[in-house]
């Protein structure tokens, strides 16, 4: 009985595996890409797994995510195919980069940054070779993510201490700080309070484990002058994961890490919020900045401008109607807000203008499910008419 069991469950695995790949619902099938330097003994292999609609979607640009550590490939890829398949919420559809296991010029490059202060081989690696490839084959937006553990964690430090710009985000589980490891907390006070340009995230976090207790003193140290130190040019998390386990850090900081990143593109502004109450245009320039200072992409207002008109829709709806026409001035192609209009304007016994903005609304998408919802709503409406 035990032995049929078992081979039901296996049958069952094996069914579902190859069911779930059919339906492209696993990641895809990795890629390498191969990239060549003066600055390495021989090429490298980076593993590349692309988002699920890369292939199906040829006009779209993507966000990039790069982790030294070569096993990190497969929990990366899992986390951004289910974090990105709910329409890119909480986690933009993102291509995933990891190193080659056991390089031995690219751990070259490291060891000469964690021993010579001044020598930034590794950091022009990055910046004038594997960056410039990824771009070169990949359909990249330019927002781009360094994801590190441990000692690739301290990578990432490094990285936005020495380079901010090359990177948007930057994530750092638990890393390896004694022994002025790379010589982070030598630089951190200095080179943050010089920090400039564009915005930079930094996510850092640990825990209690037995592993990363050599480590919590200077984490203290550096999460003070952090504190300290850090410009308006940087924006920071500091996470402790305490009672939690040494090798779920990773995961965790990820998690929590791309959360935070993206928060923006998909927090909406509540319509008593300062910059909703200040009306349209603060909305506009919010999200103007947002798309060209902190991403680099564009990050849509819609979700926001129709919340604030929504909140008076009840109370003053010549308000909100004044609100969705400034929206469809701005943003001609936003469906959702000619719905709504058309929305109010029904519920002031104006058919006609309704009419007209849900037919604009129905013509503005080719989604069938707001296809088939404007459908049935045009259809009352041209019957109350």
């Amino acid at each position: 009985m035990r032995t049929l069991l078992i081979l039901l469950m296996i049958y069952c695995f094996a069914f579902f595996s190859v069911s779930a790949n059919a339906d492209n619902t696993f990641p895809a099938q990795p890629q390498m890409l191969k990239v060549s330097s003066s600055l390495l003994t021989e090429p490298a292999d980076f593993k590349v797994t692309l988002p699920a609609s890369y292939q199906s979607k040829a006009d779209k640009r993507y966000v990039v995510l790069v982790d030294l550590h070569p096993r990190s490939h497969g929990y990366l890829a899992g986390m951004e195919d289910w974090m990105s398949h709910n329409g890119g919420w909480p986690w933009l559809e993102t291509i995933i980069v990891t190193a080659p296991d056991g390089h031995a010029g690219l751990g070259e490059l490291k060891t000469l940054a964690i021993k010579q202060q001044e020598n930034q081989q590794f950091l022009d690696f990055m910046e004038q070779v594997l960056l410039p490839a990824i771009d070169k084959q990949y359909r990249t937006n330019g927002f781009r993510i360094l994801n590190g553990f441990t000692g690739n964690a301290t990578f990432s430090l490094y990285t936005l201490l020495n380079r901010p710009s090359l990177f948007n985000a930057y994530i750092a589980a638990s890393p390896v700080l004694d022994d002025n490891y790379a010589f982070v907390m030598a630089d951190a006070a200095k080179k943050l309070a010089g920090m400039k340009g564009k915005p930079r995230f930094l996510f850092m976090s640990t825990s209690d484990s037995d592993f990363e207790q050599n480590q919590l003193a200077d984490f203290g140290k550096l999460e003070a002058i952090i504190k300290a130190n850090a410009t308006d040019s940087l924006d920071y998390r500091i996470k402790r994961f305490d009672g939690t386990y040494y090798m779920t850090q990773p995961i965790l900081a990820t998690a929590y890490g791309i959360e935070a990143i993206f928060n923006d593109v998909h927090q909406v502004l509540k319509p008593d919020s300062t910059i909703s109450r200040q009306g349209v245009a603060a909305i506009l320039a919010h999200y103007k900045t947002l798309s060209n200072d902190k991403y680099g992409f564009d990050v849509p207002a819609t979700d926001s401008l129709i919340a604030l008109a929504r909140s008076f829709e009840t109370t003053d709806p010549a308000k909100a109607i004044d609100i969705y026409l400034q929206t469809l001035k701005a943003i001609p192609t936003a469906f959702e807000a000619s719905h709504a209009l058309a929305s109010v304007y029904a519920s002031q016994g104006q058919r006609t203008e309704a009419i007209k903005y849900e037919k604009q609304a129905l013509e503005l998408t080719d989604h069938p499910f707001f296809q088939d919802k404007y459908r049935k709503q045009l259809a009352e409406y041209q019957a109350d008419k």
